[in-house]
């Protein structure tokens, strides 16, 4: 057995000539527990907003988004995205149109996102589940054209569920020319009719600004014919989604750019990770705040124990191996702290998941969900644990070395 360990463990839990050092140690072990539990609790709550996001914009956003790299749109034809759309694994490929443009509703207006897409865009993303109304996902019937707005606009622009009468859509003309004297002239113009639903991702980005339609709408007003501004994909279930996206970027060069859903909405998720990594920085300095707790204690145990060091001493002990005994009582209050710690906010998490300990608010349904969401990650435990025991092994090397050495010269 390790000798230092050995002689550490008994240190740990056999009782103390002054009963404050036994105090100081439970308080030590206390300290790093509720600073570890923090990490674990909080670090799960980001988790779980971030998990939550990432489903709202499932309901909309397609498995993976083929730009081009330069410009807005390309030829819908290039053989590039033809050879994409034949691949074995791809089970739906939606060309869209997407562009800004006016929207005008009895006296009201709005400067939107038009986005022409497919008839198959259904098949494509789960837009049914995020519908409201009494009509259906439909984008054009003859020479009719729907335009499905997201809620938030719906509100600003006063429609309702269904508007009775055309919404008049402007967008700038790119060619020809046209009468300075007549602003009208610079614009095309066209009407979209509502199909009698709304869709509500519940993200403002797309709830205020966008307007789904049809690709041949989109194409007539914004004279992009024969164009797409990309190309969306959705695979067949059970094909490995990493390997397909690595084939289809092979496939893209430099020409076109490649996004999954998480890319698709990279700033959002980036934010959120950035908020968590701060969150992280700060529990760790509160962390090793907590660890000053060892630190006394040590001090006080090798005053305590000095006897004891000098018996050891006798018995054959060398000083490196008296120093490394105090170094591993500081390591295991670290230990000890980090697991109680990390099983209480554990427990904490599955008390919040099951039974929604803390509210969002006090109005019901005043938010999209009523409690706060928590998502245990294996690997932000491992990283907390890990820290723990860093930043308490870091926090007692230099104390523990210093007082021991000064013991050892008396």
């Amino acid at each position: 057995m390790n000798f230092p360990f050995f002689i550490a463990r008994r240190y740990l839990f056999s009782k103390k000539s002054t009963h404050a050092i036994n105090v100081i140690s439970a308080i030590s072990v206390i300290g790093v527990a509720v600073a570890t539990m923090a990490l674990v609790v909080t670090l799960s709550v980001f988790n779980g907003f971030h998990d939550l996001v990432a489903t709202f914009f499932t309901s909309f956003d397609p498995q993976l988004k083929v730009t081009p790299a330069e410009g807005k749109t390309v030829a819908a034809d290039d053989p590039v995205l033809t050879e994409i759309r034949q691949l074995p694994q791809i089970e739906v490929a939606t060309e869209c149109v997407e562009d800004q443009a006016l929207a005008v509703y009895h006296g009201r207006q709005a400067m939107v996102v038009v986005k022409g897409v497919d008839d198959n865009f259904e098949q494509l993303t789960h837009i049914d589940e995020i519908l409201i109304g009494d009509g259906e996902f439909c984008l054009h019937a003859a020479d009719m054209h729907y335009g499905i707005l997201g809620i938030r606009l719906a509100e600003q622009l006063a429609t309702g569920y269904a508007y009775k009468e055309p919404m008049k859509i402007y967008a700038p003309r790119r060619e020809g020319q046209f009468d300075i004297t007549n602003p009208e002239d610079a614009f095309e113009e066209d009407e979209l009719y509502s199909p009698s639903v709304l869709f509500n991702v519940k993200q403002a980005k797309y709830d205020q600004n966008y307007i789904l339609t049809s690709i041949g709408f989109a194409r007539r007003i914004f004279d992009q014919q024969g164009m797409l501004s990309s190309l969306e994909l959705r695979l067949k279930p059970g094909s490995n989604f990493e390997a397909v996206k690595k084939e289809i970027s092979r496939l893209c060069g430099t020409k076109f750019v490649v996004k999954d859903r998480f890319e698709q909405q990279d700033d959002t998720f980036k934010i959120m990770k950035i908020e968590k990594f701060i969150a992280y920085i700060f529990l760790t300095f509160i962390l090793m705040v907590a660890c000053f707790n060892i630190i006394g204690s040590l001090s006080m145990l090798i005053i305590d124990k000095k006897d004891d060091v000098v018996t050891l001493r006798n018995l054959g002990a060398s000083d490196k191996q008296i120093v490394r005994i105090f170094l591993f009582e500081g390591r295991m209050i670290s230990a000890i702290g980090a697991v109680i710690g990390i099983v209480v906010g554990l427990l904490l998490c599955w008390a919040q998941q099951e039974f929604g300990l803390v509210a969002l608010g006090s109005s019901s349904g005043s938010f999209i969900i009523n409690a706060y969401p928590v998502s245990v990650h294996p690997e932000d435990i491992i990283l907390i644990f890990i820290t723990v025991l860093l930043v308490g092994f870091l926090s007692v090397w230099y104390p523990v070395r210093y007082f021991a050495k000064r013991l050892l010269q008396v």
